[in-house]
């Protein structure tokens, strides 16, 4: 079974009376352990749909169902439940607590999802992105790079069926986000693990191995097959 299957997925936002339509009859579906791309331009409509996938919004029309579940039918206070356990989200900022340290980042989600020995695997997670050394070190001790290792970590944390980012390079060196994306690569091969990023950088999106565009709210399936 697809472990996202996004329906004919409308988005439109009102403003008095101007309408802004910022998705059109999208639909794709992801099957486990694929690692897709969906690129456009600023404004195509990339980070709507990724709060779509996760849940932090609602469409206007169509569904998004992750795993059997349509989450375009939950209240919100379910949806959110559901993204603690089924989704994990990187965005281009880190969105780390500043004064908590590295490790404290990560332990963070475990307690509210209620998992039990937090901190052992948050030791695990931080030494599986490189950093087992940096664990005590706050967010503002760490390079551009180390945070967005944090931040994956901290989304990997409760081990999510569906791994989301938005434009998690876009504040990165061209090296560092090689780097980054070589550890989303490698965590995809090793863990099966289901990822979809939004970026409008071809350079990125050629680490996955299957590219999507979205132009005016529409998605278009590419033919090529992205190493």
């Amino acid at each position: 079974m697809e472990i996202l299957s996004i329906q004919n997925l409308y988005k439109i936002y009102k403003e008095g009376d101007i309408e802004t339509v910022a998705l059109r009859d999208a639909s794709l579906t992801v099957q486990p352990g694929e690692f897709i791309a969906i690129t456009g331009r600023s404004g195509a409509g990339k980070s709507t749909l990724l709060n779509l996938v996760g849940g932090l919004s609602t469409p206007s029309a169509g569904k998004v169902v992750i795993n059997g579940t349509d989450i375009t039918r939950l209240e919100e206070t379910q949806r959110a439940a559901f993204r603690r356990q089924n989704i994990g989200i990187m965005y281009q900022t880190d969105n780390l607590i500043p004064f908590l340290t590295a490790l404290e980042n990560v332990i963070i989600p475990m307690q509210l999802a209620g998992r039990r020995d937090p901190k052992l695997r948050a030791q695990q997670l931080l030494k599986e992105v490189g950093l087992g050394e940096r664990l005590n070190h706050k967010p503002g001790m760490l390079s551009g790079g180390e945070r967005q290792r944090v931040a994956i970590a901290v989304a990997l944390a409760n081990e999510p069926k569906l791994l989301l980012a938005d434009e998690l390079t876009g504040e990165l060196d061209s090296v560092t986000a090689d780097h980054v994306m070589q550890l989303l690569s490698a965590l995809n091969k090793t863990h099966n693990l289901t990822l979809v990023i939004v970026t409008h950088n071809r350079t990125v999106a050629k680490r996955a191995r299957r590219k999507v565009s979205i132009l005016d709210g529409q998605l278009f399936e590419s033919e090529a097959a992205y190493a």
